[in-house]
């Protein structure tokens, strides 16, 4: 008993173990992936990039899979500028691990449009075919309009916009922006997610105006688009609506002239965001060693303290399994013994009812044989007295003959009154000399019975069998014409039983 209690101890800690290592592993991922957000937020690329890495590392060792797919979606959206190549080959893996443990619908349309997004940067640089970024974004057209997510179709509708502009089919891309600037509602009735794509929806449609030289409506649009705090949206804003002032007063050098200095200003934000970088990384190595020292002399506190908690669970666990089996067991025993007493008393009852009924149906037969003088013995039954047989064997029997009326439509009721005999125990010679035909008739009866009605052909199974079996649910339906062309011999019915009785009734 020591020794087992040992064993039980030992597997309870190491199980303790286990499961908390897993924890701490998937609390590691989704606190790297937290870690490195914050560090993007604060323009912080590579300390950022070194953070989903580690991310997507350890939520592969923990098969968090959740975290594992966000992670390469974050770094390919962090590496989108430098290296929208990598950026592409991420959202596959990502694809990839989603495709492999799937959850969310949403989640993988966001990654289908992330990926086509990617691709169409890439084709842009390479002058390549669209095909791979346009196959990318359709599907997530697709599963967004078909589970009806509004966002995400004005979403994919804007990223196909975008797509259409770089092949320089400007007036595809005005179409895709017209249909998702559809599915944005009434100013005033911006749900947050739909107002978030809004600048979006409108940068395409104005892009598309201003490339087709409709510079009326580009205006218009690019004057409905409110940055906010986005200084780079602010400045495309003002840069554009400068573009428009230029080509309507036809100066096309002053144009090229600002779009190069912008370009000139956007390097040199571009630099101070490096450098902020270069110094944020440095500050975040320091603090993270500090972590890590302090982190790890927690984990030992805790796995001591845990080892020790689990241990005291363990025993604790023993004492309350010993108590609760012998509890148990003295309840089972008590049940055990109420139902054999309860089964006991009904099937005494059941018997006593089984006895009266057969007595009672063959001292019928008895005083019929002494009426009848020529030796047939006939008795007759009335339909109240079937009934009160048929509903007292019901209610010992667990309405089985009610079922059987249910199951087999068919059944007529000479069927069931056979039925009824049977399952009283009557010998075939009582029922012959109830209905007064011979032992082989009723023999054939019976057989008529369970082949055209239950369906058993085996001759080793009698009625008396199908009629005690717990369940006749697997009996199969014969067809009620199959039974009106046999030429089997049929039983007598009511009628004639009645008309006999009173023959014997008038002598």
């Amino acid at each position: 008993m020591v020794t087992r209690a040992l064993h039980i101890f030992i597997i309870g800690v190491l199980m303790v173990a286990c499961s908390h290592h897993q924890q701490l592993d998937s609390q590691t991922a989704a606190r790297c992936l937290e870690e490195a957000e914050a560090a993007l937020a604060n323009d912080s690329i590579r300390q950022g990039e070194t953070l989903l890495r580690k991310a997507i590392r350890i939520s592969e060792e923990s098969e968090d899979w959740h975290t594992c797919y966000i992670a390469y979606q974050r770094l390919a959206e962090a590496l989108s500028q430098s290296n929208p190549e990598e950026a592409l080959q991420l959202m596959k893996k990502a694809l990839t691990t989603y495709e492999q443990h799937p959850d969310d619908e949403r989640n993988k349309v966001i990654l289908l449009d992330y990926a086509g997004t990617y691709a169409a940067q890439v084709a842009y640089a390479k002058e390549e075919s669209y095909d791979e970024a346009l196959d990318f974004t359709n599907r997530a057209y697709d599963i967004a309009k078909k589970n009806r997510m509004t966002d995400l179709m004005c979403q994919t509708l804007t990223s196909l916009a975008n797509i259409a502009w770089a092949k320089e089919d400007y007036r595809q891309a005005l179409d895709y922006a017209h249909q998702a600037e559809s599915l944005l509602p009434p100013s005033g009735d911006d749900t947050e997610e739909l107002a978030n794509l809004l600048p979006g929806t409108l940068q395409v449609l104005a892009r598309s105006y201003l490339s087709l030289n409709m510079l009326d409506s580009a205006e218009t649009v690019y004057r409905q688009i409110e940055p906010g705090e986005d200084v780079h949206l602010a400045y495309i804003v003002q840069s554009s609506l400068a573009k428009i002032a230029l080509r309507r007063m036809g100066a096309t050098k002053v144009e090229d002239d600002i779009d190069d200095a912008f370009e000139q200003v956007e390097d040199f934000y571009y630099k101070a965001l490096e450098q902020k970088d270069q110094y944020y990384q440095e500050t975040l190595r320091q603090e993270m060693d500090n972590q890590q020292l302090e982190y790890r002399s927690k984990m030992y506190a805790r796995t001591f303290l845990m080892t020790i908690i689990a241990a005291m669970v363990v025993i604790l666990a023993l004492v309350l399994t010993v108590r609760y089996r012998m509890r148990a067991q003295r309840q089972e025993k008590r049940q055990l013994q109420q139902a054999a007493e309860h089964q006991t008393t009904l099937l005494h009852q059941a018997n006593e009812v089984v006895t009266f009924l057969q007595n009672f149906i063959l001292e019928r037969t008895e005083v019929m044989k002494k009426l009848n003088q020529s030796g047939d013995s006939l008795i007759y039954l009335g339909p109240h007295e079937w009934s009160e047989i048929e509903r007292t064997l019901n209610a010992i029997d667990n309405n089985r003959f009610a079922n059987l009326r249910e199951q087999f439509p068919n059944m007529t009721e000479d069927d069931i009154r056979l039925c009824l005999l049977t399952r009283l125990g009557l010998s075939n010679r009582t029922i012959g000399n109830i209905y007064c035909i011979t032992i082989s008739a009723v023999q054939h009866r019976k057989l008529k019975l369970k082949k055209d009605v239950f369906g058993e052909t085996n001759p080793d199974v009698t009625l008396e069998q199908i009629l005690k079996a717990a369940v006749l649910g697997q009996a199969k339906r014969q067809s009620r014409a199959k039974r009106e062309q046999s030429s089997l011999i049929e039983l007598p019915s009511v009628s004639r039983l009645d008309v006999k009785h009173q023959v014997i009734s008038d002598k």
